[in-house]
């Protein structure tokens, strides 16, 4: 039975396996420290990491994810506080900086989500 996007999505945040949907990619949340991640899911043994620089992939979705955020942010300031944009987007990128660890895993959970879409690992 195929998952339902609200599913997905739920799971996605979760952290959870894209295989089984049970395991856990990663040790513990981000909110409680800097996470490890499993190097294999814990209930169908899907490996995350399949190959030496994996996870490139996942920087391009994490610049996708960081730039409408940090957009948005010297929007909002330029708009608000009338300064130049050049100088809203520099206070912008400093004020995205402590969610960078969150888009980060994010970007990695999407990417090993996206890699089982399209070339799912059968063994």
């Amino acid at each position: 039975m195929k998952p339902g996007a609200l599913s997905t999505f739920n799971d996605i945040l979760h952290h959870r396996c894209p295989r089984c949907r049970v395991g856990k990619i990663f040790h513990h949340s981000i909110f409680l420290g800097f996470p490890k991640m499993h190097e294999r899911c814990s209930i169908c043994h899907l490996l995350y990491e399949r190959e030496p620089g994996y996870f490139l992939g996942a920087m391009y979705i994490s610049y996708a994810l960081a730039l409408p955020v940090v957009a948005f942010i010297a929007g909002f300031l330029w708009a608000v506080t009338g300064w130049w944009i050049t100088k809203a987007t520099v206070w912008a990128v400093f004020l995205f900086l402590p969610l960078v660890p969150a888009i980060t895993f994010l970007a990695r959970v999407l990417w090993i989500y996206l890699d089982q879409t399209f070339d799912p690992d059968r063994s």
